[in-house]
């Protein structure tokens, strides 16, 4: 069997969110769920809850998003992952605020060995497919890495949903054809629709998944069957607290077990060069 991979955590590290991050948490979980978070700082204790999950590789996002939900820096993703294999390590980068954000992208994969990049158009108020963003793109092409786009909604205070848009992701796929385009959350909301169609049109476009409910993925994609060799499953912790609810939610759905296994890992792990089993 494919290897469980989680494409979307979130680290916790103290003071790195912006308070209304916080303050929505406690409106959606309850006041005790910063105690319980609180022990998840330590890596080794995340680690040791996800693999007491089933989960066999995490990718660890860093975060540059001071206007809306916070900054947590790529040394600091780095540090976590140093030594820890389970672990895979995505940088960030803000474009708004590097003159040669490609540069920095190429000095970061050289000192600390990051294996993708994560944007965050809806926090980092930048379109996709504008031309100042394409240097970055050459980088992360040469190199191999994959690149996941925040997409669609957000409820979180400042953000723009407007560069949410997955038909921005055309422009790129056409322009970087070598480049592995991952749209996270697969434009909730708004543009599951675009999402679905991108990912059948484009053969380096792929869908993730996570903030979705799975009882609701065939509901939004009725034919995910039909795209599931490139779609990825990840959690969204700790936005999404319950990780276990959405791994049995996906092995629940009425589709092929190998169309399951392919969504809950075996995807990521093709694209992240991650042992097959």
């Amino acid at each position: 069997m494919p290897p469980v991979v989680d494409f979307h955590i979130h680290p916790l590290v103290p003071g790195a969110a912006k308070p209304w991050i916080i303050e929505w948490m406690r409106e959606t979980y309850g006041e005790g769920l910063e105690d319980q978070l609180a022990a998840f700082a330590d890596p080794d204790a995340l680690a040791g809850f996800l693999r007491s999950l089933g989960v066999d590789y995490a990718v660890i996002l860093a975060e540059d998003s001071p206007a809306t939900t916070g900054t947590t820096s790529n040394e600091t993703v780095a540090e976590m992952c140093a030594g820890r294999p389970m672990f895979i390590p995505f940088a960030s980068i803000n474009p708004n605020l590097l003159n040669r954000p490609g540069r920095e992208l190429r000095r970061l994969v050289e000192a600390y060995e990051f294996k993708g990049l994560k944007l965050y158009p809806t926090y980092q108020f930048f379109y996709p497919n504008a031309p100042e963003i394409y240097p970055l793109y050459a980088v992360a092409e040469e190199l191999g890495l994959p690149v996941m786009f925040h997409t669609g909604s957000s409820v979180f205070r400042g953000s723009r949903m407007k560069y949410g848009d997955p038909l921005f992701f055309d422009d790129v796929a056409v322009d970087f054809p070598d480049l592995t385009i991952i749209m996270a959350h697969s434009g909730r909301g708004f543009w599951y629709d675009r999402a679905f169609f991108l990912t059948r049109l484009h053969a380096n476009i792929h869908m993730e998944i996570s903030g979705i409910p799975p009882k609701r993925l065939l509901e939004h994609f009725p034919e995910l069957e039909r795209v599931a060799a490139k779609v990825i499953w990840g959690s969204d912790w700790p936005g999404v607290f319950n990780i276990q609810a959405g791994l049995d939610g996906v092995r629940a759905l009425p589709l092929s077990e190998d169309a399951k296994a392919a969504i809950l890992g075996g995807n990521a792990a093709r694209l992240l060069r991650l042992p097959a089993e």
